[in-house]
């Protein structure tokens, strides 16, 4: 189960009176997540999330993801609202971490994929990343090119580990992408994280998006590159052209991609694919005896890197520019 500090029943109740939700009928880990420990936190007035947040998450980093959660919130994007206690303040402590209240988000993740749930994803992630331009608050993308380098050394030749020649397939990736990568394109903040797991239906209306601690500042359009790779590939490895067309033009609808957007969809493509790649090798070979979650295969975005190095143009993903 993915809760790393486990909160007794005396400190959650010392906890909660210094908010107005209630007294604690109950309180459940939930076992999904890697980087927090997360509740579900019943009270006499509701549901609310319990997030206590872990050493993999900067302190620092928190107002921001607090406050863009709430920005969005008001701008009509269905999100876990920060919940402020009685002194007004969101981020507090709580068993030695830092520790905020969310309200609950009705829905549950797609397990299987259809058309229809890139359809609306498309949608909501081209009215985040308009509803963000005037949030004032910035957050460089640790995880973009100067920190896929760091990952990449870190992880030293351990990619022999589990495919030989991974170690200089990933080096030459890298030096590609550092040599060719856009800069120009439309910036803002983006999720940056928004995999299947993270965004809710409820039938076939998204009914929101979760987990905001990977976001940040970086370019627009990698955002959907990233969704590309999580939403769009079949469990055979096969890339389905018709829901990368449904998301791609329905983001369109809301907010349009500039000609050179489109064009830098494949290189993006690519690294989104060694991001994950990288990070998922890093936990896999770092993974401590007896952790709560298993980490996730590396491989399957070793596959998906190859499938978009041998993308000529934007048209190979179903787009007409």
């Amino acid at each position: 189960m993915a809760v790393y500090t486990e909160v007794p029943d005396d400190e959650v109740d010392a906890f909660l009176t210094e908010y107005n939700i209630g007294e604690v009928l109950s309180l459940k880990g939930i076992a999904e997540g890697v980087e927090n420990s997360n509740f579900i936190l019943h009270t006499t007035l509701g549901l609310f999330i319990l997030t206590l947040y872990e050493k993999r998450v900067e302190k620092t980093d928190l107002p921001f993801f607090l406050g863009y959660m709430q920005h969005l919130a008001a701008k009509g994007i269905s999100c876990p609202v920060p919940i402020a206690g009685k002194d007004g303040n969101n981020l507090r402590e709580l068993c030695g971490r830092p520790a905020a209240i969310t309200a609950f988000l009705e829905g549950m993740w797609p397990r299987r994929i259809q058309p229809f749930h890139c359809r609306a994803l498309g949608r909501t992630m081209a009215e985040m990343h308009l509803a963000g331009q005037d949030f004032k608050i910035q957050r460089p993308n640790s995880l973009s090119v100067d920190g896929w380098e760091e990952v990449l050394n870190a992880c030293e030749e351990k990619g022999e580990q589990i495919k030989l020649g991974l170690t200089q397939t990933l080096k030459d990736e890298f030096t590609f992408l550092d040599a060719n990568w856009p800069d120009t394109l439309p910036k803002g903040v983006i999720h940056a994280d928004m995999f299947q797991d993270n965004v809710f239906f409820i039938h076939e209306k998204l009914s929101g998006v979760i987990d905001f601690y990977f976001a940040c500042n970086d370019l627009l359009a990698y955002e959907i590159a990233i969704c590309l790779n999580a939403w769009c590939f079949e469990l055979d490895n096969s890339f389905n052209i018709t829901k990368a067309q449904l998301l791609i033009k329905a983001y369109q609808e809301v907010r349009p991609l500039t000609k050179e957007e489109l064009k830098a969809l494949p290189i993006l493509a690519r690294g989104a694919s060694l991001r994950f790649l990288l990070t998922r090798l890093y936990d896999w070979v770092n993974h401590p005896e007896g952790a709560f979650v298993k980490p996730k295969d590396p491989l399957e975005y070793l596959n998906k890197l190859k499938f978009h190095q041998s993308v000529k143009n934007v048209s190979d993903y179903g787009i007409i520019l």
